[in-house]
């Protein structure tokens, strides 16, 4: 068996160094909002690069939160990419503003910026880019738009802890930065968790009160907040991941690098890295005209891979009949040809080579 992502090696390589700031955790009894909480915020604001990083309870509170401090709200669109998870999208309209969805480039699947030019209406508010699969979306062009426009850029960091471009963390680059700490994510916890990052003291003073009940005294309620606070328990295991992520970055890109070198010539369409920013590969995704003969036959030697994202966010019936009519032809064509396989950074040389025999037996 060889999985999407193996947990269980990466804790076991850690075990000492985890085990000690859990059982910490436990002595302290600090469970809500404790030291590692604020100690997490001030290392990821260091690695990342900005002054304000906020916890909160998942990377979906992370965009929930970041929009809803930026003031936007009902009247207003946001322009997004369709080729994400849903919660990208789901937290504009929990704000009840409008997700406008463009087109993807057919090389790196992040989103288009001549799309989003054209896109660009008078009720347009924000652009929320992607850095899918861990590669930095073109956050010059789009940067330069949103300046032009005076639009606002959100990122979307939930696949990129680590990316950069030309020096800039992703999410250091637009107002406000949205991670997640899912636990298969480059930077991942035990359970669910998310952070923001931006430059804007008000920004950060809002989300901090939003996060917590609208509180800033306690007892005191100046705004309809929300209950989402990063767990004391996931800062404490974070802080110590924290240490190695350049480290599972690197590993990350030594395998699928591996993958390319091992799937040359035979007609798959490996991941392309357009040099504007850095890679870390949260997933390793591949186009293949043959994708459900090839994950047959990767399912029958019990190799694990997976669709991301079979149904794009224009398709799916939670946003109703009123997207219907939408033509996102490159979106479209990718979602019926692409597949990731396992990625993780502890995988082996051999897996790797054995999960690339069983395609290329498929293909032949």
């Amino acid at each position: 068996m060889i999985p999407m992502v193996d947990l269980k090696t990466q804790y076991h390589q850690l075990k000492a160094e985890i085990d000690t700031a859990v059982m910490d955790v436990l002595e302290n009894t600090q469970f809500i909002l404790g030291p590692n909480v604020k100690a997490l915020e001030q290392e990821t604001a260091e690695y990342l690069g900005v002054p304000h990083a906020i916890g909160c309870a998942s990377g979906t509170d992370a965009l929930h939160l970041a929009l809803a401090a930026a003031g936007i709200g009902p009247g207003d669109e946001v322009i997004t990419t369709a080729f994400t998870f849903i919660a990208t999208a789901e937290a504009i309209a929990y704000v009840g503003a409008t997700p406008v969805f463009v087109d993807i480039d057919p090389q790196t699947y992040n989103i288009d910026p001549d799309k989003v030019e054209a896109a660009i209406t008078p009720k347009t508010r924000a652009v929320l880019p992607v850095h899918l699969f861990g590669q930095p979306a073109r956050m010059d062009r789009l940067k330069a738009l949103c300046d032009q426009h005076k639009l606002l850029l959100i990122e979307d960091c939930a696949q990129s802890f680590g990316a950069d471009v030309s020096g800039t963390q992703t999410g250091a680059i637009g107002e406000l930065g949205c991670f997640s700490f899912f636990p298969s994510k480059n930077l991942g916890c035990y359970g669910d968790g998310g952070l923001i990052t931006t430059r804007s003291e008000e920004y950060a003073k809002r989300i901090l009160s939003l996060r917590n009940h609208g509180s800033e005294v306690r007892y005191h309620h100046d705004v309809i907040g929300y209950n989402s606070r990063l767990d004391e328990m996931q800062a404490a295991i974070l802080r110590v991941k924290l240490r190695h992520i350049d480290e599972f970055n690197t590993q990350r890109r030594r395998v699928a690098h591996r993958y390319n070198e091992l799937l040359a010539g035979t007609g798959i369409v490996t991941p392309h890295e357009d040099g504007h920013g850095r890679h870390v590969f949260h997933q390793y995704t591949l186009l293949s005209e043959r994708r459900d003969e090839i994950m047959k036959a990767l399912q029958a030697q019990q190799i694990a891979c997976a669709v991301y994202y079979p149904i794009p966010l224009h398709r799916q019936k939670a946003f109703g009949e009123t997207l219907s009519h939408l033509q996102l032809p490159v979106t479209d064509e990718v979602a019926a040809r692409c597949f990731s396989l396992p990625i993780y950074p502890e995988m082996p040389d051999e897996h790797i080579v054995t999960v690339t025999n069983v395609i290329r037996n498929a293909i032949a």
